[in-house]
């Protein structure tokens, strides 16, 4: 079951649907992840121009986070965040995180996207 990471609400107090959702093996493999950076560092979710599609994801950890400029949210010792250009491309997507044989990592699941490239990196 997913996570609600970013609950909003319009001016008329009207529950919005959440900026984004992290499953929780993705929540699980974020706290692994900080744990082995030793540090205080969030996960920032971010979306720039490039790749063959348009744009693509970016994600790392980061301990440079504006509360002003930033969407924020912390679940259960995992901070996540989001600059509010990216918030509006990725609105209302889910990350995964998924261990196989063919693919290992996370995974963005984003409503949004109209058009992807074949790896699946980048989307439009």
């Amino acid at each position: 079951m997913p996570l609600d990471i970013f609950c909003r609400y319009d001016s008329s107090h009207t529950r919005r649907p959440p900026l984004i959702t992290l499953s929780a093996l993705a929540v699980d493999k974020v706290r692994e992840l900080v744990a082995a950076e030793e540090g205080d560092a969030a996960l920032r979710v971010g979306v720039k121009p490039g790749g063959c599609s348009g744009y693509k994801y970016e994600m790392f950890f980061d301990t440079n986070v504006d509360e002003l400029e930033d969407f924020v949210k912390d679940y259960d010792g995992v901070k996540v965040v989001i600059d509010r250009a990216s918030g509006q491309l990725i609105q209302g997507a889910e990350i995964d995180f998924v261990e196989g044989l063919q693919e290992t990592g996370f995974k963005v699941n984003n409503p949004n996207v109209t058009k992807a490239c074949g790896c699946g990196q980048s989307f439009s």
